[in-house]
Parts: C-alpha cells; structure tokens; sequence
C-alpha cells in the first residue's frame, strides 16, 4: 500500500506546519489562526518548496465549514440575543450596511462590477467568531453587559452571512457572475413557459429555504433531540460522538442535495435544533475535537489560496482595505453604541470586537471567486485583510483599554460643565446604569478554591456550601457561572490555567484547593502554579488512572481521588455489609468529608 497519498500529505502537511506556526504565534501572544493562515502560505503554489494538492484541500476545507457552522448553531442562544435585541439587532444591521457601503465603493474605484464591490463589502462587514469570543473570554467580559452584546451582535452577523450564502448564488448573474440556474424556476419555465427571472429565482430559493427551515423547527426539533437521547442511553460514547458527527455532515449534506441550500446553513440549523437538547454541551464537547481539527485545516487551505507577492505589488488596496476593517468598522460600531445611550466602555469594547475578520469573509471570498463575482485580487485583498486585522485586533483591545478612562472621564466632564443639559444629563444617568464591568479580586481569606463546577465540583460545591466554609469557584461555562451567581455563590468566569485568573481567587490567602475539573494536564499547571504561590496550601485533586495519580502528586497536589477506585471501594462496602460483618482492605481510601470546624464528621454507612 503507497504511503505517500495526496490526501495522507495534505492532512499531514497542513496539522504539522500548523501546530508548529499556530503555536508560534501563541508564543508571540497572536491568536494560533495567524499561524495556521501562514502554514497554508507555505504549503500553497505561491510559495516555494511543498505544495498541497490543491483539489484535496478545498473538499477538506468544506468539512471544516460544516463543523464550524455546526459549532455555531450549537453556541445559538436566543435568550442571550433576544435579551440584548434592541442594541445589537439595529446596530449589526447598521454596521454590516456601513461597511459595506465602503468595501463596495473601493471595489468600484479598482473598477469591479457592482455584484464583486457587495460581496467584497460583506466579507469585510463580518467579524470572526473564533477571534471575538476568544478575545472576550480572555478579558472575562463575556458575563459583563458589553461582552452579551457584542455576542448578540455576532449572532445577528452570522445569521445575515447565513442567508447571504443563500441569496448570492440566485443572485449572481446581477453582478455579471455565472451563478446556478435554480432547478424549480427553471422546471416552471420548461412546462409552463413562464421566465421567472432573477426575482423569481431568488423567491424559489427563499420557498426552498423556508421548507427547509420549517422541517427543521417542526419536524427536526423532536427528532433530532430523540434520536441523541436514544443513542446516550445505550450507553457508548463512541456511537454518541459518532451520532453527533452524523447529525452534522448528514443535515448538511442532505439540506444542499434536496433543497439546493448551503452546506454551511445545513449545518447551522442541526447544530441549532440540537442546541435546544439537554443534551448539546455534551454533543458539543465530544464534537470539539473533529471540529478544531477540520477548522484547522479550513484555514490553511484558505491560506494556501494567498498570493503574499500582492502585499509588494498592491500596498495601496490592502491598506485601503485594512482601513475599512479596523478603523471604518470600529469607528462606525463606535458611534451606533454611542446613539443607544451606552457608556463609552460598552463602545470601545463593541468597536474593538468587530475590528477583525474571519470565518464568513473566507467562505464569502471563496463563493464569490467561484460565481465570478469577484476578481482573484478581492480574494487575495480579504485574505491580507484578515491575517492583518487579527494581528492588529490585540493591538485595538489594548488602545481601548487605555482610551476608556480619558473618553469616560470626559463626558462626565461635559455633563458637569453645560448646566443646561443638567437635567437632561440626569436623566441620561437614571437610564443608563453606570457600568461597572471591572473584575475585582475577592476579599475572601483562609478560603477554599474551587476549580470547576461539573458533575463533581457541583457536589463539593454544596457541601462546602452547607457546611458553611467559604469558598469561591472558578469556571469556564457561562450558563454555570450564571448558575452559581443566582445561588449567592462567589465565582470568577475564566480558565484556572491562567495565572490571572487565579490571582483574582487571592491564591495566597486561602486554606484549601480543589480540582474538579477532568483534565489532568491542566490541573498539573494548576497545580504547580497554586504550589509556588502558596506553598502551605492543601491541594486536593481528582484522576482517572494511576499514572495521573502519580503525576499530579509529582506537580504538588496533597491528595488525589481517582474516581474508579472509590466507586470500587464503595461498592465492595456495601457489599461487605451483606456478606460480611467487618472486613479489611488494602489500599483503602476513606472519602473526605468537609465539614466545619468542631462539628464531629458523620457516620459513614
């Protein structure tokens, strides 16, 4: 059997040049999607040395499309976006109509026809998903006022892409393109002799579209849902995660082969009826890892389609475009959050957001190539922008940082200094709340620190809890740190790996840390950090084999619970209760409990 396959050499050219460049870029404190945009540079025809084979990589790239659309209708959350509908409708609808306006008016100053300045306009007008709630999350905003509504406003971005995706191609001939005959309005025109034209292919598409969306709310949402319950209880991870992945390539696959819509919106709306399941963080969680994997190798195909000789020989158009991206988009979400009455905060941390491109601007750069649209340049001129505003987007975040206390201090300047807009100024100030979106540390001492608050660290949560010891929890779930707010809980929204994050939980001054969370390699950091920081403090954690056991001891943890040997244990003193009257074991491990101090520990049955 040949080992030197072009597809085993595409797959394995473009995950190792990207874990090397990704992690780089990490390195360098860029997101890691700079570095897999530059591994596809390198593996593409424009570039010497190693070239991918270039039929392969698209088709591989159309699987990361339908694995991240997947992704996203599983993160839809229609609570989130109707909570914050009256900002971040409007003002997403504003801001894509701006800069498209602007994209399109320099693809007619390079003299595009007009069907190649919108698609260019659009590519530009949307940001990425990846990036943004990366960005939010490492700044713990999303829980924050101003990180649900450049959320919300993401959503809405992605639901106009979606259907974008489907009215371009109907609409392609307007801008000279030679998109698709639609099969239903040409079947009319055959029969019946009757020329629906440009409008009416589009209206057959948005009838097909509206089936199909129909079928999927009426008909989906109860079967799909039913069928992953079905699955989870017969009791195989393996037939679950590969339900999951059937559901998504399945839905999508059959949504373009039997209504002629995208695979990208197939997938958006299985990954979205399946978000409603009890059963979605989990659908998510084992999806995870085919999902990055095939995103991965989405973008380095789209990076393989950059010629980097037009950053030399078109400086002037990338600019042009880098301007529209990071300064027209800001600018203009800017103003729009402004005119909503919102502190300048909230639009600094909106307009920095939106200050970068991503996911939907390469597949709307790739359709629009494809019906003849738009020109090779545009592509090329959507790729530089993108791999530069992501470089760039860091950069903003920290600009508006610094701009939010001078911007803040001088409006209240302003409201004090005109006395005739004082009682206009008041009720402004009865409107709009102050905000206060700051992540302070705790003030809590000689605590306990929980990290995680799953299956288990929701049971040591509560006992902590009704035995009165303070503690505080740490979590990377929005929906359970919402949770743990409710219930009077003190919790901070973040990943325990980061040295800041555990800074907020004053490590220093508490008593005890548990680690709840199942991933032994971040609990080992964890772990480590806590040791070097507070070495007098009792570090409890959890494993699932022995080699675990003895790796996190290594890092510093005083006890390790390993989950199979006290469901064993527990299970052999039961049965001893029946088939013994007192019985001694090797190895025992007797379950702590917490309990507060000078209260006798319960009897154990």
């Amino acid at each position: 059997m040949p080992h030197d396959t072009p597809l085993i050499s595409t797959i394995v050219g473009g995950l190792v040049l990207a874990f090397i460049f990704g992690a780089l870029a990490h390195r360098l404190r860029m997101p890691p999607l700079v570095g897999y945009l530059i591994a596809g540079v390198l593996v593409g025809p424009h570039t010497p040395g190693y070239v991918a084979d270039q039929s392969l990589a698209p088709e591989l790239a159309e699987i990361g499309v339908i694995l991240l659309m997947f992704g996203v209708g599983l993160h839809f959350s229609l609570k989130d976006l109707l909570s914050v509908r009256g900002i971040a409708l409007p003002g997403a609808v504003a801001q894509i109509g701006f800069a498209t306006l602007l994209g399109w008016g320099l693809g007619a100053l390079m003299g595009w026809p007009t069907g190649g300045g919108l698609v260019f306009g659009l590519a530009l007008s949307v940001a990425s998903t990846v990036v943004l709630l990366k960005a939010l999350q490492e700044r713990r905003l999303v829980e924050t006022e101003r990180g649900r509504i450049a959320v919300g406003w993401l959503i809405v971005e992605d639901l106009a892409m979606v259907l974008a995706l489907v009215l371009i191609p109907a609409a392609a001939s307007i801008g000279g393109g030679h998109g698709p005959v639609e099969p239903l309005s040409a079947g009319l025109n055959s029969l019946l002799g009757l020329d629906l034209g440009i409008g009416g292919m589009i209206a057959m598409t948005l009838v097909k579209v509206a089936l199909f969306v129909a079928l999927m709310l009426v008909f989906g949402r109860k079967l799909i849902p039913w069928m992953m319950h079905r699955i989870a209880h017969a009791g195989s991870r393996e037939l679950f995660r590969l339900g999951v992945l059937a559901i998504a390539l399945g839905v999508a696959f059959g949504a373009a082969k039997l209504f002629g819509v995208s695979l990208a919106l197939g997938a958006f709306f299985a990954g979205m009826v399946l978000a409603e399941s009890e059963l979605s963080h989990r659908a998510a969680q084992e999806s995870l890892p085919l999902r990055d994997a095939f995103a991965v190798l989405f973008f380095v195909s789209v990076g393989m389609l950059f010629d980097p000789n037009i950053l030399l020989d078109r400086p002037l158009p990338i600019l042009a475009t880098v301007f529209i991206i990071v300064i027209g988009k800001s600018v203009a979400a800017f103003l729009i959050v402004l005119a909503f009455r919102k502190p300048a905060g909230t639009a600094l941390t909106i307009s920095a957001s939106l200050g970068q491109i991503g996911e939907f601007s390469f597949i709307l750069a790739a359709l629009g190539v494809e019906l003849g649209l738009l020109p090779e340049e545009g592509h090329d001129l959507i790729l530089a922008g993108a791999i530069i505003s992501i470089i760039l987007n860091p950069l903003l975040f920290f600009l508006c940082d610094r701009m939010r206390p001078v911007l803040e201090g001088a409006r209240r300047e302003e409201a004090v200094a005109d006395p005739a807009s004082a009682a206009d100024a008041g009720a402004a100030q009865e409107q709009v709340p102050p905000e206060d979106d700051a992540v302070r540390p705790t003030t809590l001492a000689g605590h306990a620190i929980l990290i995680g608050y799953g299956r288990v660290g929701r049971i040591v949560g509560q006992n902590l809890k009704s035995s009165g010891t303070p503690f505080l929890v740490i979590e990377d779930s929005d929906k359970r740190i919402g949770e743990l707010k409710a219930q009077g809980i003190e919790a901070f929204m973040g990943n325990a790996v980061a040295q800041e994050t555990l800074d907020l939980a004053n490590l220093s001054a508490a008593r005890s840390l548990a680690i709840a969370i199942p991933n032994a390699f971040e609990a080992c950091r964890i772990a480590e950090q806590a040791r070097s920081v507070n070495p007098s403090i009792l570090i409890v954690a959890r494993a699932h084999s022995d080699a675990e056991v003895d790796e996190l001891k290594q890092y510093g943890a005083d006890t390790v619970i390993m989950g199979e040997r006290e469901i064993a244990l527990g299970m052999v003193d039961r049965l001893a209760q029946v088939h013994h009257e007192s019985v001694s074991y090797e190895d025992r491990q007797e379950p702590a409990t917490i309990i507060p101090t000078g209260t006798a520990p319960p009897e154990r049955e």
